[in-house]
């Protein structure tokens, strides 16, 4: 199965281009809408969406304590879709359990995003598909935690 898997420069353009859409008012897609949440939920952001021309190209080092804010607002994408499926099973029971817990939306998607994110680094540093039973466990476990 072949997935959809855009370059770097794509994903930022989709955020840049959907924020840029929503400063002008015109029309978004369904999934710009959904980006324009998660980019509202983000106003540290903002200057960022807004400066596409120096912003483009920049490079984000962890180790540095630097936050990509592509990537996260990627992971938070990602995990609506998921919910919106309830793909994995169990991941929308897990998010509202986290939900309830925190007593509020951005936290819940923090604790699977976590989840994804090692998921994923997992399978790029291992050069294997993402362990899709590891993610579910992962969030399910969050979930129990106390």
């Amino acid at each position: 199965m072949a997935l959809f898997n855009p370059s770097r420069d794509e994903v930022r353009r989709f955020f840049f281009d959907s924020w840029a859409k929503y400063r002008q008012q015109a029309a978004l897609t369904p999934l710009e809408a959904l980006a324009l949440q998660v980019m509202q939920l983000h106003p540290e952001y903002h200057a960022v969406l807004d400066a596409p021309e120096r912003y483009l190209e920049q490079a984000y080092f962890p180790e540095m304590g630097e936050t990509n804010p592509f990537l996260h607002m990627s992971l938070h994408l990602s995990v609506l879709e998921q919910l919106s499926i309830d793909q994995p099973p169990g991941i929308r029971l897990a998010y509202e359990t986290l939900r309830q817990r925190h007593g509020n939306e951005m936290d819940a998607q923090h604790d699977l995003m976590d989840c994804l994110a090692e998921t994923i680094w997992r399978a790029q540093r291992d050069q294997q598909p993402p362990d899709g039973m590891a993610y579910i466990a992962c969030f399910q476990t969050k979930a129990r935690a106390d």
